[in-house]
Formats: structure tokens, sequence, C-alpha cells
């Protein structure tokens, strides 16, 4: 592609970064939707903003085609980077230390939301395919992810990271993440071996996971047992490693911050790239690696600076073109899809019922008020990045069929847009105060109240 043309195209995509959110935002939107929606007016399936400048800078010698798709692979590449950095630092800033004063609604959370979910799922795909057993499980990790995505952002957003509720949501939301995306593994392994794939199948290996190197059978009936081992083996390994080799290269890198800061990505990226080996998603690799490093980030000053700089990087660059890229998948033929409505109709009454009554439920045994629950409830609703990657997963390999892949995206639609600026609202509404660890309470800071109302 010229690169003219290339310059071009990524000055459009820093103007609406930099300049839609800050337009929505006056209608309360939050500027992760506003990045969706952004994505959603450029992408090929509403605006096609991409392929109608391709057409204008055709005169520069590169066919409109071309450009279309080498952009869309460098934006798509960039959003795989910043969910990358948004989960790093997700771990960075989710101190775990504050789980002492939030143990009870952490576990309480983290059950219950997951729990009750997956069953929803569960029993949703098992009332059309009652014989399906590996997409019933991966219908239940569907349900039971919640997108830290859009949870950390806005709890980032309002402040609330440093207290009793901010710190319950946030360490639940990755717990159950982690959990469904363990689920999703165990499903498709059993899928895999439902279909016998192998090494000398015709299909061969799809990614870089060993498992799709080794014969399906290889480890017969144990082998939800044995991934267990394999990915508690790995969190363990990864956390004292990425801890102890942080440790040292701050020691030695003293002075130094952006040579440091480009030594930490290297360990970041190698933490994501074993898990990817051994069939872990890389959301979870990238949000140990932040975790394990969150230690030296919260320790002394010249680790909150260095985390500054990481977050800059993140939220300044990469971050944005994550959502921008998710908002350019949006497919809206799926609402029209023949056969879709059953299927749509129980996918997101299903998830939006149980989602909201598991969170409601763990707060409330928690000792929290009712408008709390349900915001803590509403805020495990939205389904994103995971749920996408995890439904394309689950269509690559036949185990979803069009119906409910479209239901899907349509859940993610519906469940993405208005919460965050719902739940935004309730608190404003109810002149919500929280519990903060360091301070007795807080309350949400008045430019946001001012946007909102």
């Amino acid at each position: 592609m010229n690169s003219d043309a290339f310059l071009i195209l990524f000055l459009v995509f820093i103007a609406l970064i930099s300049i839609f959110p800050l337009i929505l935002r006056k209608w309360g939107i939050p500027g992760v939707i506003a990045l969706l929606i952004a994505g959603m007016l450029i992408g090929p399936n509403a605006g096609d903003l991409v392929g109608h400048a391709a057409k204008w800078l055709s005169f520069l010698g590169t066919p409109s085609l071309r450009v279309v798709q080498n952009f869309s692979f460098f934006i798509t590449s960039l959003g795989s980077l910043g969910l990358v950095f948004l989960m790093a630092l997700a771990g960075m800033e989710a101190d775990f230390k504050l789980i002492d004063s939030a143990k009870k609604p952490v576990v309480a959370l983290s059950i219950l939301t997951f729990s009750i979910p997956a069953l929803a799922g569960y029993l949703v795909y098992g009332y059309f395919r009652p014989a399906d057993f590996p997409g019933k499980l991966l219908y239940a990790s569907l349900f039971a992810s919640h997108s830290v995505g859009i949870v950390f952002p806005v709890i980032r957003e309002l402040k609330l990271s440093r207290t009793r509720f901010g710190a319950a949501v946030l360490i639940s939301t990755v717990v159950t993440d982690v959990a469904s995306i363990i689920l999703l593994a165990v499903s498709v392994q059993l899928k895999k071996q439902e279909l016998a794939v192998s090494t000398n199948s015709s299909t061969g290996p799809t990614s870089l996971s060993l498992f799709d190197y080794l014969p399906s059978n290889l480890f017969g009936n144990y082998f939800t047992i044995s991934f267990l081992l394999l990915v508690v083996v790995y969190l363990v390994v990864a956390i004292w490693a990425v801890s102890r080799i942080g440790r040292l290269l701050s020691e030695r890198l003293s002075g130094n911050d952006d040579l440091l800061i480009t030594f930490l990505l290297l360990v970041i990226m190698a933490t994501v790239l074993a898990g990817e080996f051994i069939g872990i998603n890389l959301v979870v690799g990238a949000f140990i690696a932040g975790l394990a490093l969150s230690g030296y980030m919260h320790k002394n000053q010249k680790g909150t600076a260095v985390f500054y700089k990481f977050e800059g990087i993140g939220y300044g660059l990469l971050i944005p073109f994550l959502f921008i890229s998710i908002g350019m998948q949006t497919d809206f033929s799926a609402f029209t899809a023949p056969g879709n409505l059953s299927i749509l109709l129980l996918t997101v009454g299903g998830l939006v019922v149980s989602k909201i009554f598991s969170g409601w439920l763990a707060m409330r045994v928690s000792g929290f008020p009712n408008d709390k629950g349900i915001c803590a409830g509403l805020m495990t609703v939205p389904q994103l990045s995971a749920t996408l990657a995890a439904a394309a997963i689950g269509k690559n390999l036949g185990m979803l069929d069009d119906n409910f892949f479209n239901a899907i995206i349509i859940l993610s639609i519906v469940t993405t847009l208005p919460i965050p600026s719902l739940v935004r609202a309730i608190m404003l509404k109810r002149k919500m105060s929280f519990e903060s660890v360091d301070t007795e309470a807080y309350k949400l800071p008045e430019y946001i109240e001012d946007d909102i109302l």
C-alpha cells in the first residue's frame, strides 16, 4: 500500500479516536462505547468509511481493494495489541491487596455470576441442541464470561478502583473471565475429540496451541483434569517468574525508564505467547503478567511513573484501536437472519436476566443494598471481545451455526452499548457513595454528574 495513502487513512483514524469520544461525551456516552460506534460507522457493514476513502485515494496508484485489506489488517493487529495492553493494565491496577477489604463480595460475585449464567447458557443451547454437549459447554462459557474490557474502563472512569464495590466487581470479573476461558478451552478440546481431529487430519493445526498438534485422544477421559492442572501450573509459574524478572529489571535498569518499559513489554508478550502455546487465551496471559508486575507498580513513586507511561501508550494509542476494530466487525445483517428470533430472544433474555439476578444476589448476600446490587449485576452484562472471539472459535469449528453466531453478535451490541451509560445514570440518580479502602466514603466526581445530567 502506498505510504501516502496509509498516512492519510491513519490520520483519519487518529482524528476519530480523538474527536468522536469527545463529541459523544456531551450525551453521557462513555469513551469505550463511542469508539465502538465509530468502528461500526467506518466498518464494511455500515458506513464503510475505509472503503470510500480507499476509492478516493486510488489516484495514488494502489488498488482500493488492496488498501482496504492492508489497512483493515493493520487495524486488527493494533487492536490485538491493544487487548494485550488493556488486560496488562487491568492486572497492574487490580491491587489484590484490596481483596482483604472485599473478600466476601469477591467470593460471592465470582461464584454466583459464573455459575448461574453458565447454567442459563447451558440450558438455552440445550433447548435447541439437546444432544450437543460440547456446544452446551461453549454457550455456558459465553454466558459466564464478563467483559473486563468494558468493566475496567467504566470503573476506572468513575474512579471506583480503590473502593470496596469497585475492587469486588473488578476482581470477580477477572476470576470469572479466567474460569469461562478455561471452560471454553475444555469445550473446544472436547469437540475436537468428538470429531477425531488430529495432526493427520486434512484441516491441520489452526493455532499455536500444542493441543492442535497432538492426537485428540491422547489424554482420553482425563483431558479436562489434565488441562486444568496445566492452567494452574501456568498461572503459578507465570506469576512467580514475571514478578521475579520484573524486580530484577527494575533494579538493573534503574534510572532508564524507557528501556525498562521496553523490557517489561517483552516479558508481557513472552508470557502471553507461552500461554498461547498451551491453549490459554492471550487475555489470561496478559492479565497474569500485569498482575505479577502490580507489586512493583504500586511499590513506590518510580513504579507509579512507569505505570503511567504504560497507561499513556495503551489508552493514548493502542487500546482505542481495539474497540474501533471490534466495531468494524459488527454485521448488521445479523438482525434480519431467518430463523434467528427464538434463539435471539432466549439468548439475550437468558443472559441479561441471569447476570443481573446473580450480581444482585451476590451483593445482597455480601451486605450491599439493592441499588448497588443491581448496578453490580448490570456491570456483568456486557459481552464484548472475549465473547465475540469465543463465538468466532465456535463457528470456525462448526460448534455454532449461523443463527447462534448471529445471536451472539446481536447480544454483544445490545448489551454493550446501553449498559455502561445506564449504570452511570443509576449511580448518579441515586446519589450513591462508596466505601473506600483509603477513606470512609467516596462520592462520584462532579464532572461525571455534569456530563450526564
